[in-house]
């Protein structure tokens, strides 16, 4: 049992490295091909802190474990509320601002919103899968189409018309005929500098990282929840969505330290938007994914209360005190105590 403890452990440090070195390497990468620094931004960054928890879900979805799966999302979300937003209020004071709530915050409960309703059956089929796939794909367009002068005015209610009236079947056709500006052609003429080799080295083993250490991390998640008797669902919640935010905690409190704390709200949110939209969606398109009822129940509702709770916070003095994230931890400490005590009784 200690071997298997190891190998899980193992697994999680080579899940964790490598996303973080794999999305180091890609950005280094894209820079070079002459990529803006916004797009790298939108794209790698923008759910690069989601990696480990989409590569332990994928490597769950080939090996038809549903339940560690929902309790990888939904914990890691509400993980990133509680215990990251939390321990990173501690630290610094979050401020945020009125664009980022009115537009990724209600973006953010409107997903969990569509989670919910999708997981009332029991089940999240391949089609339901495939509409969260899309509302990622166009959500990321939507920032793809704001401009600093608009900054501000394109909030949830643009994204909603958006969405509904298939601008971003627009937006994908103008980027398609766009194609490269002749600056960007010259830039990649260039592209053979010194460090591309290292960078491509550098993304090949860390991909090779990631994929063996969701491999290992699911397989022992698995046989320690057979050999100790738990849902995987539990095991999902706790051990593999504590240990796939560590890369969103990591970033968070560093944010804080630098006077950055702005940042750390902001890499919480879309980690919360791509770990519904993304993570789930490409999962269940694998394979259809199963819902406990206690999941539909409390734990998913908990996840939309937290989400809400946060936007709450924020709205006040728009920042999160010392005082606010103290309750969103001790919220999440007794979440996570009620919920391992339901379980084991």
């Amino acid at each position: 049992m200690i071997t298997n403890f190891l190998i899980l452990i193992g697994g999680l440090i080579l899940l964790v490295k490598g996303s973080d070195y794999f999305v180091k390497s890609a950005a280094s990468i894209s820079k070079r091909f002459g990529v803006s620094e916004f797009v790298i931004g939108l794209t790698l960054v923008a759910f690069g802190t989601s990696i480990p928890e989409l590569a332990s879900s994928v490597a769950a979805s080939l090996n038809r474990s549903s339940g560690l799966i929902i309790g990888n999302v939904v914990g890691s979300n509400i993980a990133n509320i509680g215990l990251i937003i939390g321990i990173t209020s501690l630290v610094a004071v979050i401020k945020t601002n009125k664009g980022m709530l009115k537009r990724d915050g209600y973006i953010m409960v409107f997903v969990a919103l569509i989670f919910l309703i999708f997981s009332l059956n029991g089940t999240i089929s391949r089609l339901e899968s495939g509409v969260l796939l899309l509302l990622y794909v166009a959500y990321t367009l939507f920032l793809f189409e704001m401009k600093p002068e608009l900054e501000g005015k394109y909030n949830f209610k643009e994204f909603f018309e958006y969405l509904y009236k298939f601008q971003y079947v627009t937006t994908i056709r103008k980027k398609a005929l766009s194609g490269f500006s002749k600056n960007k052609k010259k830039e990649m003429v260039g592209v053979a500098k010194v460090g591309l080799f290292k960078d491509f080295v550098v993304l090949i083993f860390g991909g090779i990282a990631i994929v063996f250490g969701a491999k290992y991390l699911v397989g022992q998640a698995v046989y320690f929840a057979d050999i100790f008797n738990l849902p995987q669902t539990l095991v999902g919640i706790s051990l593999i969505a504590i240990g796939t935010s560590l890369p969103e905690l990591s970033v968070s409190i560093s944010a804080a330290r630098k006077g950055f704390a702005n940042i750390a709200i902001g890499n919480i949110i879309g980690s919360n938007i791509a770990n519904v939209l993304l993570v789930a969606g490409i999962s269940g398109i694998i394979f259809p994914l199963e819902v406990l009822r206690s999941t539909v129940y409390y734990i998913i509702p908990f996840m939309i209360f937290m989400s809400v709770l946060l936007l709450a916070f924020l709205r006040t003095r728009w920042k999160i005190t010392k005082i606010e994230g103290a309750i969103l931890l001790l919220l999440y400490v007794v979440f996570m105590v009620l919920l391992v005590t339901q379980f084991i009784s």
